[in-house]
């Protein structure tokens, strides 16, 4: 694959509290305001870390959670399994290697914060993101449910069901 131009501008680093309304891609994803909030307070509490893709003169381009615990501990620890979720990359900027880069970055990371491991759950209808998960190392150790429910950003609830795979991949 040839890379794009752009690519090597990008700058993936942690996400700052004035980088919230961008996660948003203009109003798309609007509907998450509360839990982007919630991730990103988490992260200042150390349970978390929001990772950005950032391309100058147009912003945010991709983004990824990572959660260091859960009360479902096959999912995160806090000391050996971390769980990536919310890995979004905007879709003209897909396919040129830029959800590679994003990953392996939260990779090295959480090696260097000594997790072994790490999972994330994917849509079992979202064959293009499987075999991306695939190439890059993960595997489907589990069936989920996709049970969860959120409040948007006019507080209302919203419960979804969406049947996903958990996917591992071995850090060490």
């Amino acid at each position: 694959m040839i890379e794009a131009a752009w690519l090597a501008e990008v700058k993936i680093r942690l996400a700052e509290k004035e980088d919230l309304p961008a996660l948003e891609w203009q109003g798309e994803l609007i509907h998450f305001r509360r839990l982007y909030e919630q991730v990103y307070q988490n992260a200042c509490d150390g349970k978390a870390c929001i990772w950005v893709a950032d391309l100058a003169e147009v912003g945010i381009i991709g983004q990824v959670f990572v959660q260091f615990s859960s009360g479902r501990r096959e999912l995160a620890d806090g000391e050996t399994r971390a769980y990536i979720y919310g890995f979004r990359v905007q879709g003209p900027y897909r396919s040129s290697g830029l959800g590679t880069r994003l990953l392996k970055h939260v990779e090295l990371d959480l090696q260097s914060r000594q997790f072994n491991s790490v999972t994330l759950n994917v849509s079992r209808k979202n064959l293009a993101a499987q075999r991306f998960y695939r190439r890059n190392g993960y595997s489907i150790v589990a069936a989920e449910p996709g049970r969860w429910s959120y409040l948007d950003h006019l507080g209302k609830r919203h419960e979804v069901n969406e049947p996903a795979w958990r996917m591992q991949k071995s850090l060490v």
